[in-house]
């Protein structure tokens, strides 16, 4: 019991860094994220080129149609899913929250909307992951003591949310709202915390932690990193481990809530997806860089504040509309 108390102690496993990169050795890591990320830009812009080419005017116009579908709706998200990265990705919290608040707005309905957004925050995790494996900023053994016990509650939390949101609709979008609402609070602390260098180290279930992470981002479409990654930062951990290896944690929870919600909802708005996948995965390199330059407690403030007034704005209409 007291080894396995002590291989839970968030002290013990986040100050247990496996490898500190040297300043050039960073440089050099981000350089080759860069060069790499920027080849695959081209292979794929030279692609749908080639492809956009050899359609036919009637595909091309068909392609258009499906585009300007549920009034531009995947423009829409193709501009939430970059915006949402760059927060997400430099700070290691927000993809979910920003993105649920915005279809919250859409009238989209609550499975769906968790369900669209773990599906492409499968692809955009993955390649945020890829990016701080690269520059070195996981710590493989916190990635493995919130992964595990995440992924079950994520599996648990889709299957209520979408018994929920069957069979209470109605209840179910203010209820996720005020949930959204009190995350963007909870982010704003996070920003109070950094502000005032509040570190007070304390000793984390990291397997409660993970658990009740992965619940509550599968039933509320996001929340993991307010709850994970905030509550770390906020006691002072070195944030670009933090962020890297919960990164890395939330990737594989998304995978299994995306599969469990495949299984339960089947796939809804495939417009949705494509726009926040896209938008995410043309940002996730930049973003996983960006994580030690940006000033995270004035990201705070303005993401929580643009998260609470979209989620009143919502509840508003919920109840009054």
């Amino acid at each position: 019991m007291e080894e396995l108390s002590k291989e839970n102690n968030a002290e013990d496993i986040i100050e247990s860094k496996e490898l500190v990169f040297t300043e050039q050795e960073f440089t050099s890591s981000r350089r080759k994220v860069f060069n790499k990320y920027t080849i695959a830009i081209t292979v794929i812009a030279i692609a749908v080129l080639f492809t956009y080419l050899f359609l036919s005017a009637e595909q091309l116009t068909d392609l258009q149609i499906m585009l300007h579908k549920d009034h531009y709706l995947f423009y829409w998200m193709l501009l939430a899913g970059f915006c949402a990265e760059i927060v997400a990705g430099s700070m290691g919290m927000g993809y979910g929250v920003i993105c649920t608040t915005i279809l919250l707005i859409m009238n989209v309905p609550p499975p769906v909307i968790s369900a669209s957004i773990h599906s492409a925050e499968s692809f955009t995790s993955a390649a945020g992951s890829l990016s701080h494996w690269q520059l070195g900023n996981i710590n493989k053994k916190l990635v493995k003591a919130l992964a595990i016990p995440a992924v079950i509650g994520a599996v648990i939390g889709a299957i209520s949310l979408t018994y929920v949101g069957e069979h209470y609709a109605k209840m179910t979008k203010p209820v996720i709202a005020a949930y959204a609402m009190y995350l963007g609070f909870r982010i704003l602390r996070n920003a109070y915390k950094i502000k005032n260098g509040n570190g007070i180290r304390k000793k984390t279930n990291i397997p409660v932690l993970g658990f009740f992470g992965g619940f509550i981002d599968s039933f509320g479409g996001g929340g993991w990193g307010p709850l994970v990654t905030g509550t770390f930062i906020k006691n002072g951990r070195t944030p670009r481990y933090v962020i890297g290896s919960s990164t890395t944690a939330k990737f594989i929870l998304t995978v299994a809530s995306a599969i469990t919600f495949v299984f339960t909802v089947g796939i809804h708005h495939w417009n949705i997806v494509a726009g926040l996948l896209i938008g995410g995965i043309v940002t996730a390199p930049f973003s996983a860089m960006l994580t030690s330059r940006l000033p995270a407690g004035k990201m705070f403030i303005a993401v929580g504040i643009v998260v609470i007034i979209m989620s009143l704005i919502t509840i508003y209409r919920a109840l009054f509309l």
